[in-house]
C-alpha cells in the first residue's frame, strides 16, 4: 500500500480576497480532505504575513474540528519560542477535551532556529545542486539575512515579552511532557495541574528544516518527525538521516516515523497544472525578500511581473522542487521523494488562486495515489 498523504494548510489569502475568505476556504478544504481520504490536516503558525491567516493554530483547529468528524488534526508547527509550555498544553488540552484523540501537537523552534541559522551561516560549506536517485536536491537558501533584518527585529518586539528568552528545545519539551502527564510537583511538595491539558491524548511531533537540533531531539526522544522538502529542499536528506541515526525506540514508538513535506499542484494535464502554478514563483519571491508571503497572485498578475536574473535565482530552489503536473506526473515524483527519503508519510501543501483549482488538485492526487 502507498504511504498516507496528509495536508499542510497555511490558510492563504489570495489577491482580491480577505482573511474571512481565506478561513472559509480552509474550513471547506478540511471537509473535502476528509472525504478524499487524507490522513491528517495540519495548519501552520506564521506571524506578520500579509498572505497567511493561520497565525493561531489552536484557534483554527478548533473551528476545523467542528466541521469534520475523523481526520487527524494538528499544528505544523506551534512556534515554541513565542509561548510558554503551559499555554501550549492548555490550548491543545482544550481541543482534546472537546474532540478526544484527534490532535497532533507539532512543535517548531522559531526563535531558537533563527539564532542557529545566524550561527551556521559562516560555518556552512557550499553545496551545489545535485540529483540523488532521481530526487533534485538544490543549492541551499540562507535565511540568515532575513533573520538579521530590521523588519525581523521590529516584529520580534511583538512576539516576545520584554527581556524574555525562549527556553531551549529540550527544556520546553520536558515541561510539556510533565504538564501532559500532570500533576507536576516540586521538591517542597507544591503541586500544579494544567486544566485542561493534564492527561490529554495528544501525539507530539517535532518539525525541522535541517539535520540540526530538532531532528536529533525527535530521534533521541522517540518522537515522530516532519522534515521540510517544501521549505528547505536542500536539507531534507540531512534531516532524515539525522533523525534516523539518533532514534531511540520507546514502548510507544519502537520505530522512527518520518513525514516529508512537498509543494504540489495537480491538474488534469501537465500544461494546465503549469499554468495554474505560474503565480507560485512570485509568491515565493515575496517570502524570500523578507516581507512575508503576499496574498497569492492571480495568473494574470504573475504574467505581468518583470523578472530579473537575481529574482529568478532567489526562488529557483522552491520552483524547481514544486511537483506540478497531471496526477500521474505528480504521483511519480512523490513516489521518488518517498523512496529517496524513506518517508513513512507525505505532507502535501498546495496553493492556487482559485479555490476550486486547489480543491481539485487535492482530489486528483488522492484518487491517483490510492489507485
Amino acid at each position: 500500500m502507498p504511504v498516507p498523504l496528509s495536508i499542510l494548510d497555511l490558510a492563504p489569502l489570495v489577491s482580491g480576497g480577505d482573511v474571512t475568505d481565506a478561513l472559509r476556504r480552509t474550513l471547506d478544504l478540511a471537509r473535502r480532505a476528509e472525504q478524499f481520504g487524507y490522513h491528517r490536516y495540519w495548519v501552520a503558525e506564521h506571524h506578520f504575513t500579509p498572505g497567511v491567516a493561520s497565525s493561531q493554530p489552536a484557534l483554527l483547529l478548533g473551528q476545523i474540528a467542528a466541521v469534520t468528524d475523523r481526520i487527524r488534526l494538528g499544528s505544523g508547527a506551534v512556534q515554541t519560542g513565542f509561548q510558554t509550555a503551559l499555554s501550549i498544553v492548555e490550548q491543545f488540552g482544550l481541543l482534546d477535551a472537546l474532540h478526544p484523540g484527534r490532535f497532533d501537537l507539532g512543535l517548531g523552534r522559531s526563535g531558537q532556529a533563527k539564532k542557529e541559522a545566524l550561527r551556521l551561516r559562516a560555518e556552512e560549506k557550499p553545496q551545489e545542486e545535485r540529483v540523488v536517485d532521481g530526487l533534485l536536491i538544490p543549492k541551499p537558501f540562507s535565511w540568515a539575512p532575513i533573520f538579521a533584518s530590521q523588519r525581523t527585529a521590529f516584529a520580534s518586539g511583538f512576539l516576545y515579552q520584554p527581556g524574555a528568552e525562549p527556553l531551549g528545545l529540550t527544556e520546553i519539551l520536558d515541561q510539556i511532557d510533565a504538564l501532559l502527564a500532570g500533576p507536576v510537583t516540586d521538591g517542597e511538595g507544591n503541586e500544579v495541574v494544567a486544566v485542561p491539558g493534564a492527561g490529554a491524548d495528544l501525539e507530539v511531533w517535532l518539525l525541522g528544516s535541517s539535520g540540526g537540533e530538532s531532528a536529533r531531539t525527535a530521534g533521541a526522544r522517540g518522537l515522530p518527525f516532519a522534515a521540510n522538502y517544501h521549505v528547505a529542499p536542500a536539507k531534507v536528506l540531512e534531516a532524515a538521516e539525522a533523525y534516523r541515526e539518533s532514534f531511540v525506540p520507546t514502548a510507544a514508538r519502537p520505530r522512527p516515523h518520518l513525514m516529508v513535506s512537498a509543494d504540489v499542484l495537480v491538474a488534469e494535464d501537465d500544461e494546465t497544472a503549469r499554468r495554474l502554478a505560474a503565480p507560485f514563483a512570485l509568491w515565493v519571491r515575496s517570502i524570500r525578500t523578507g516581507l512575508g508571503a503576499v496574498p497569492f497572485p492571480s495568473i494574470e498578475e504573475a504574467a505581468s511581473f518583470e523578472w530579473t536574473g537575481q529574482d529568478r535565482a532567489l526562488v529557483a530552489d522552491r520552483v524547481t522542487t514544486q511537483f506540478v503536473g497531471s496526477p500521474q506526473t505528480v504521483a511519480e515524483r512523490l513516489e521518488t521523494l518517498r523512496r529517496v527519503t524513506g518517508a513513512d508519510e507525505l505532507l502535501i501543501t498546495t496553493i492556487a488562486h482559485d479555490h476550486a483549482d486547489r480543491v481539485r488538485s487535492y482530489e486528483l492526487l488522492a484518487k491517483e495515489w490510492s489507485a
